[in-house]
């Protein structure tokens, strides 16, 4: 594992974050959800364990909200900062914001997801593979459809 701390916040300053472990699996999503979640064309996620991430401050000042069929979303109630999106078919581990890491850039973005549901005018110059929904390999897809 990394020596360094993972750890994160919000805009405001309320919440803050600590990582038990090196995330993992980061990725840009295109899906309408994350584009309105968070207001900009894509969002990068990566994966931890949920026992990994630790709430170190304003944990009470978290708000959750269905964001689709099988997942939710959760963010800070004071400034509106996405931070997860927990997927209910796979418990063990959730997603979270890449960008409110305190150094956002050690945790690179692998690959691209719902590329079908992108927005034209925004083309990312990477040469990352590009899936038009959920990679392949993801675990639990069995009645999962996020809106595109």
């Amino acid at each position: 594992m990394d020596e360094k701390p993972w750890t994160g916040g919000c805009a405001c300053g309320a919440v803050r974050y600590a990582l038990l472990s090196a995330p993992f699996d980061a990725g840009w999503c295109h899906c309408r959800t994350c584009q309105l979640n968070s207001g900009a064309p894509a969002m990068v996620f990566a994966s931890v364990a949920a026992s990994k991430l630790v709430w170190t401050k304003g944990e009470d000042r978290l708000k959750r909200f269905q964001s689709s069929s099988f997942g939710h979303r959760v963010f800070c109630g004071d400034c509106g900062t996405p931070f997860l999106m927990e997927v209910d078919h796979q418990p063990e581990t959730v997603d979270f914001s890449v960008a409110t890491l305190d150094e956002p850039e050690r945790a690179p973005p692998g690959f691209h997801i719902f590329w079908g549901s992108r927005i034209g005018w925004f083309e990312p110059k990477d040469a990352l593979p590009r899936h038009e929904r959920f990679r392949p390999d993801t675990r639990g897809l069995e009645g999962t459809e996020p809106p595109t």
